[in-house]
């Protein structure tokens, strides 16, 4: 296994649109939000785990889930836990990490990626992940692995590429904002159009440079502490520095306004798992399409639900379609499907009615 091959995990996030599930406390990437009986998280890293070596898979993560990351990847070691101690988007987490990186190994070639996402063909992935390696391994390139659309989709960002590239890798010409649907069904019409996956390869150190020249004063700031990475006093300065740092996405910081970008199209199936609706799209269903996690059921005259329970509990529905189910100790939800977007305006609505431990 090549050891200058490197990952980024991104695990701070909280996933507001799977509550009550998941919670501030205890985000939707700790959660075995299948039942296959490993997390999103464990899935993520045992899958990067065929490409590159354990050691160096770096989880970023808020400080808060320190203990759940050491606990649900019993490989990883207290340095490949990156903590961010200020919410800050994924360009400051992405360099601050980048730089750690570099210290270490000058030669290293990074995959960036959620650590809460779905891949179903693994081996095709695995290759994908080594061709596009390959690629920045020989080229000052900032590549992002793009997904095949399936529908016109209005909830993720589009990558328009060059359609005149006949190789594999291709140039892109331009990101695009999540459209509404007919402008999605245009972009699927044209043909070189791919989803925004937020799957991230470059070497480090053409994604340093990307910063340099793209984001001066946030390379700047975190350029003061190269003394400091990988040593005691790494965390007083990422305390004392970190929350400085201006809130961007490494999208807008440095794949938007670079020259040296490419799209790989990727040839393993994907699905974000952002909402039930997406979770409901992965699991099996019964013969009226009902989607049901850990819980025993007695369904009548019921169709298209997805319902999630405590392990083994028994729930009796009649009459109900198109309905996200989903009961947790404190918190029953049953909402339309159709509506699914609109948990996140609800949470707020609840933690306002009855406190913010529910969220």
């Amino acid at each position: 296994m090549n050891k200058n091959y490197y990952a980024i995990l991104m695990a701070g996030g909280v996933g507001s649109r799977f509550w009550p599930i998941s919670t501030q406390e205890f985000p939707k990437q700790f959660h075995d939000m299948l039942g296959t009986g490993d997390t999103l998280i464990q899935k993520t890293f045992n899958r990067l785990a065929n490409v590159i070596p354990k050691e160096n898979i770096f989880i970023l993560t808020n400080a808060r889930y320190n203990q759940l990351v050491l606990e649900q990847l019993p490989d990883v070691t207290q340095r490949q836990v990156v903590l961010e101690p200020a919410m800050r988007n994924t360009a400051p987490c992405i360099l601050y990490a980048s730089l750690k990186i570099q210290k270490e190994n000058p030669n290293a070639l990074m995959l960036v990626a959620p650590s809460d996402h779905w891949i179903e063909d693994e081996k095709a992935f695995e290759q994908n992940v080594r061709d596009a390696f390959n690629f920045c391994s020989q080229n000052n390139a900032l590549m992002t692995l793009g997904i095949q659309p399936t529908f016109p989709n209005t909830g993720y960002g589009y990558i328009e590429y060059d359609k005149n590239e006949r190789a594999a890798i291709k140039p892109v010409a331009q990101f695009r904002e999540k459209p509404d649907y007919q402008t999605a069904k245009q972009f699927i019409a044209q043909g070189n159009f791919l989803w925004n996956a937020g799957i991230f390869m470059w070497s480090v150190k053409s994604v340093i440079e990307a910063f340099m020249n793209n984001q001066p004063e946030l390379f700047e700031l975190f350029k003061q502490g190269i003394a400091a990475y990988n040593t005691a006093m790494e965390e007083d300065f990422i305390k004392e520095n970190y929350a400085k740092a201006e809130n961007i996405s490494v999208d807008y910081a440095i794949m938007e306004t670079s020259k040296n970008v490419y799209v790989l199209p990727a040839t393993f199936d994907w699905n974000d798992l952002g909402t039930w609706g997406s979770l409901y799209d992965k699991l099996d269903k019964d013969a009226n399409n009902n989607a049901v996690v850990n819980a025993q059921t007695l369904i009548e005259d019921a169709r298209g639900n997805v319902i999630r329970t405590p392990k083994n509990k028994v729930v009796i529905i009649d009459g109900i379609d198109d309905y996200i189910i989903v009961d947790k100790k404190e918190v029953l939800l049953i909402f339309p499907k159709a509506k699914e977007q609109d948990i996140k305006k609800v949470l707020q609505s609840v933690k306002d009615k009855f406190g913010d431990n529910l969220g």
